[in-house]
């Protein structure tokens, strides 16, 4: 385990999965610090076995034979496992559907003529 992943265990031990706050960020290569309140990303947000758990799925590529070999568990308690986690996350949509505003920009700046803007609109909602 290298010595980040150590202190980041650590960490999650010592809040016993209370919610904290990161106020300060150094970058490591330039020594560049920036103070606010950062949120953690959600998957850092999640207790270490689940880190454990989502880190060992992406290692086996979504695998869940391959995660019941692992673990040594069933099926359905891999599966219990990942819809718990999953509640966890917030769904992050990576084609979002345009704006009204965005769409009406668009067919105002030539790049969409009515037709494709209606179509699109229509597909929003």
């Amino acid at each position: 385990m290298t010595e980040q992943a150590m202190d980041w265990q650590e960490l999650t031990n010592l809040t016993r999965g209370q919610p904290f706050v990161v106020e300060r960020v150094r970058l490591a290569g330039n020594g560049v610090a920036i103070e606010g309140e950062f949120e953690l990303p959600q998957l850092a947000q999640l207790n270490v076995e689940d880190q454990v758990f989502v880190t060992a799925f992406v290692r086996c590529h979504g695998s869940i034979k391959e995660m019941e070999r692992i673990f040594g568990v069933s099926y359905p308690t891999i599966k219990s496992r990942l819809n718990r986690i999953t509640q966890m996350l917030d769904f992050v949509e990576t084609d979002p559907a345009p704006s009204r505003t965005d769409v009406i920009d668009r067919l105002r700046r030539g790049e969409l003529t009515a037709q494709q803007a209606l179509s699109e609109l229509e597909g929003r909602a």
